[in-house]
């Protein structure tokens, strides 16, 4: 059978081309998109895809609109960004678990329905192998069986098994310079506050989570814990610089994990704002002019 590609797109027209070269042999691309006003709609549709457009309100509400409402040609949907490439290798390991499941070694009895996949980062045309490791992102699934939690960096949630997939899809995160990763990281960090605020009242830690057996489910609950440590910035750089051997990725690791810090660092303004709204009024001038007026 074969193995359905999944796009989101918000004026990737620079992007998206080297994405779509990278998916030769894939039969069904489909792009989700954000209303954009350049030319990816033209180049998607050039190439073959399947165009959808839907209202972005979220990473995961966006997500899940797509896993309810588009009809994928095949069982499995591998998900990338325009910024990220399939490697041949990936390719390879993907099919090779799609066609066990066509025939029928693999079932949802004996085997996961989702995958966690790594990526290489690459940043001023390095792969930032320690201060960015591959990870594991929720990547290849079955439609059905999946949906996701959070605005944004969503965290699925799986009616069935799981499993990590070896190979690596690479991710360019940078491709638009580190102007535009500034500006989406304080739209990211906007709805991580959020998201912040709502573990304080919805998700206890669970200190057990830290000892689980499932990685991903150690790394979510760990950064349950970091949510409310004190100095998160400063713990944020020295757990990646130190602790993670940022230091050996050279100058292009240093600048990298201090601009993690910085995004860090935004969130913790933003919570804080959320804890006290008397600190954004006083930055309207409310507080002075109550002061005066009392006087």
């Amino acid at each position: 059978m074969g193995i359905s590609i999944f796009i989101q797109t918000l004026n990737e027209q620079d992007n998206l081309p080297g994405l779509l070269e990278s998916l030769d042999g894939f039969d069904d691309i489909v792009v989700l998109d954000s209303f954009s006003n350049d030319e990816t709609q033209k180049i998607a549709t050039d190439f073959g895809c399947r165009w959808f457009e839907h209202e972005f309100n979220g990473r995961g509400d966006h997500q899940n609109w797509a896993m309810e409402e588009i009809d994928f040609k095949y069982r499995w949907v591998f998900y990338l960004d325009a910024d990220e490439r399939m490697t041949p290798e990936l390719h390879a390991e993907i099919e090779s678990i799609e066609a066990r499941w066509e025939a029928g070694e693999l079932t949802r009895e004996n085997s996961p329905i989702a995958y966690y996949c790594g990526r290489k980062n690459f940043f001023r045309g390095k792969w930032i192998k320690y201060a960015m490791p591959p990870g594991n992102i929720m990547r290849f699934f079955q439609p059905p069986h999946i949906r996701f939690e959070r605005l944004e960096h969503p965290t699925p949630v799986i009616s069935g098994e799981v499993g990590y997939l070896k190979e690596h899809f690479l991710h360019y995160n940078f491709s638009k310079g580190v102007g535009e990763w500034i500006d989406r990281h304080n739209r990211y960090s906007g709805l991580e506050s959020i998201e912040t605020m709502l573990a304080f009242k919805e998700h206890p830690i669970r200190w057990g989570n830290l000892v689980s057996g499932d990685r991903n489910t150690r790394r979510l609950e760990l950064k349950n814990v970091s949510f409310r440590m004190p100095l998160r910035p400063l713990f944020k750089f020295l757990f990646m610089y130190v602790i993670g051997r940022g230091f050996l990725d050279g100058r292009s690791g240093w600048t990298y994990c201090r601009l993690q810090a910085m995004y860090e660092y935004m969130i913790v303004l933003k919570v804080r704002e959320l804890k006290h709204p008397e600190l954004q009024a006083a930055d309207r001038g409310e507080c002075a002019s109550s002061q005066q007026d009392k006087s």
